[in-house]
């Protein structure tokens, strides 16, 4: 993996430096020092001015200490993004969707893997610009409590126990395995109690209670604070009445002080001009800049802090010692980047072209995708499908060829991609006629394609559902009929027309593959067909992930992170940040879809191997043991899934999930599977004392294959 480096060499140090001969002697150039003694040298070099041009996400050269400009602003949600040629992974609702947390930590290091062949390939040719650097603004980790949030899609569901799971080996992908340094640098969003409404995301005040907000909007942020996760990045909104980029309470009483963080704090592009803009909760720019640097902010994605720091000092608002103690966690973080080595003492030194897109990541895009689908329906066996049964194929539907279904948002790019029409007739020997037609336009409930050749036709595969258009981030989801949300769960009338008018005409299988970031209404959609398959925004490889699917190539085995709910009606208001009545933990109506839901091509039991103790303390862990039986007639791979049931005591979840393991059985084979569960992560937050408690009361816990199965119970007393 070997690039031409000379002119790597030739740019100014890591990023690359060549410092004249005293600047060569200075110790923050000198690597076999501590980080910390380095990032105090070069502060002390630093003038306040030019500290202030430190603090701005474009960052500004200082040339006397020949520092070239460096821009922190770079995306990795699902793959290297907006920078060109790369491997475009499942959005992340599908990567929650694996259930896998050893899958995604192997995504997260070739993200990361390219990620750095990219800065080598920038650096070579003295680009020093955005979305080519090393400190990654991923992953999205807040909760996704409500369906209509359009940026759901970009977190990893519901739950905060899986969003942790894979978040964790998310990140540990993407900062590497080198004790004290980063592979690249990643970054927790968005801090906190941040899921919609988008159209109101700059001034919305979030109002949470204690439990709400220690028990679901904190929790993963925690788990990754603890895990070592080098960047949190703030939400625009408010908490109970204070923007989150001056929320002393958030950000220095729990994230600095209690969780211990000492990586570095970024505001959301813009956010800290709401304070004073939107949110009006200061009147100037050098008020908000001063109470961002008191609150704990270092890094800035607007221009405040580089325009108005120098000001907020001289007013004496803060102090030298603030902004030096803002600059602080940033310089550390370069250092651990390498930014201030030898070019050549990185271990990621040789990275180049040949690490960018190349098979191994190809494959691995192609597994993250197979295991992401989640089979919803499957009705009389239908699938997978026996090749030889079928000599004419009808693909069919808008979204059959679109490359917004693959790659969702905030995603890369390459000349490789294959949508669905193209992975089935990829599939199919060459013999079998395959057809395609767009099927139905956006809004027309009346005029259809492709109908009469699905006629003609063995089977029939319609590809549906919603683009990121549709759904996704404020201003991005240009065709959202809510500033980027959702109004309801339904898909388009006239998808739902199409597949009436196609049911009508075609007697022959009907297989509805559905694409989305979210929960949609699939019923209306499954009256028509005879197997659904909840495909997300699968990337690059979704065409030939689906065929594996259909095809028998390899079994389903996606679980839904998310509840799918009969109606938006079922759920309280939008803007109500209130957990009761929300997700699987709180909601205790009817649904179509239970979270951690999906079929396989097979059958799977449950069988207790031990029983757990009656009563636990604080300091135990219970382990629960049981026999997973392959009970069908093909290979499987099966999610075995631990949920506690809580006393009924107020504000408590009726469960959650606190283990999960994925096993591959082939048929009539039994695999043992443990889960593990300590206790201290039953604790619950009490708004009486301030503090987390492990509440007294009779619990139990379900082991099944989805957070509706109770195959095995097992009751266990904390006095």
């Amino acid at each position: 993996m070997k690039i031409l480096l000379s002119a790597l060499l030739s740019v100014t140090m890591a990023l690359s430096f060549a410092a004249d001969c005293n600047a060569q002697q200075a110790p923050y150039l000198n690597s076999n020092l501590k980080d910390e003694d380095r990032v105090k040298d070069l502060l002390s070099r630093l003038t306040l001015t030019e500290k202030a041009m430190l603090l701005g996400y474009r960052n500004q050269p200082v040339e006397r200490l020949n520092i070239p400009a460096y821009n922190w602003w770079n995306e990795g949600l699902h793959g290297v993004a907006r920078a060109g040629e790369a491997t475009v992974f499942p959005q992340a609702i599908a990567m929650g969707a694996t259930f896998n947390p050893a899958l995604i930590k192997q995504v997260g290091n070739a993200i990361s893997t390219e990620a750095r062949s990219k800065y080598n390939l920038a650096i070579a040719k003295n680009n020093h610009g955005q979305y080519v650097g090393l400190t990654y603004w991923s992953p999205n980790i807040n909760i996704f409590r409500d369906p209509r949030w359009g940026r759901g899609q970009e977190t990893y569901g519901e739950d905060p126990f899986l969003t942790s799971q894979i978040g964790m080996a998310y990140v540990d992908g993407m900062q590497g395995n080198i004790p004290g340094q980063f592979k690249i640098a990643a970054t927790a969003k968005h801090f906190v109690a941040h899921s919609g409404p988008e159209a109101t995301r700059d001034y919305f005040d979030a109002l949470v209670s204690e439990q709400d907000l220690h028990n679901t909007y904190l929790y993963a942020f925690n788990k990754l604070v603890k895990g070592g996760v080098s960047s949190v990045m703030t939400a625009y909104n408010s908490v109970n009445g204070t923007p989150n980029s001056v929320n002393n309470t958030l950000l220095q009483s729990i994230l600095r002080k209690e969780w211990g963080f000492k990586g570095y704090i970024v505001t959301d592009c813009g956010a800290l001009d709401d304070v004073y803009t939107t949110h009006k909760y200061l009147k100037t720019r050098v008020e908000a800049a001063a109470a961002a640097i008191k609150a704990g902010i270092n890094l800035d994605c607007s221009s405040v802090l580089q325009t108005d720091v120098a000001e907020a000092v001289k007013q004496k608002l803060i102090t030298d010692k603030d902004v030096d103690a803002a600059l602080a966690p940033m310089l550390l973080t370069q250092f651990k980047l390498g930014f201030y080595n030898d070019p050549k003492q990185s271990p990621y030194y040789s990275f180049g072209a040949d690490s960018i897109h190349n098979v191994g990541h190809i494959s691995l895009a192609r597994l993250a995708a197979q295991q992401s689908m989640v089979l919803l329906e499957n009705k009389n066996n239908l699938l997978p499908l026996k090749s030889n049964l079928y000599s004419s194929i009808m693909v069919v539907g808008p979204n059959a060829a679109s490359l917004d279904a693959l790659v969702g948002s905030y995603h890369g790019l390459n000349a490789n991609m294959v949508n669905f029409v193209e992975g089935i007739s990829g599939a199919v020997d060459k013999g079998v006629r395959v057809e395609y037609d767009l099927g139905v336009g956006e809004s027309d409930t009346t005029h259809f394609g492709g109908i009469w050749a699905a006629g003609n036709a063995d089977i029939t595969i319609a590809v549906l559902g919603l683009l990121p258009v549709n759904e996704g981030e404020a201003g991005d989801a240009f065709l959202s009929p809510s500033g980027g949300d959702k109004k309801t769960l339904s898909l388009p009338a006239s998808q739902i027309a199409f597949m009436k008018a196609l049911r009508k005409d075609v007697k022959k299988p009907i297989i509805a593959v559905i694409t989305a970031g979210s929960d949609v209404d699939i019923a209306a959609i499954a009256q028509y067909a005879d197997a659904v398959v909840l495909a997300w925004y699968p990337g690059e490889q979704g065409g030939n992930a689906l065929a594996d699917i259909l095809f028998g190539k390899v079994p389903p085995s996606g679980r839904l992170p998310l509840t799918f709910y009969n109606t938006i009606n079922d759920l309280p208001a939008f803007d109500n940040y209130g957990m009761a009545g929300r997700t699987y933990r709180y909601h205790t109506g009817k649904v179509q879809y239970p979270f951690g839901y999906g079929l396989g091509y097979t059958t799977f039991s449950y069988q207790a191997a031990s029983t757990i103790k009656k009563e636990y303390k604080l300091k135990d862990t219970i382990t629960i043991s049981c026999n997973v039986a392959n009970t069908g007639k093909a290979a499987g791979i099966e999610t075995a899934q631990a949920y506690v049931v809580y006393p009924q005591i107020a504000n408590l979840p009726l469960q959650e999930l606190k283990d999960f393991t994925k096993v591959e059985i082939n048929a009539g084979d039994t695999k043992l599977v443990q889960l593990k569960i300590p206790v201290a992560e039953l604790q619950k937050w009490d708004a009486v004392q301030h503090k987390f408690r492990l509440f007294p009361g009779s619990y139990a816990i379900n082991v099944g294959s989805n957070s509706a199965d109770e195959a095995i119970v097992q009751r266990f007393i904390i006095k």
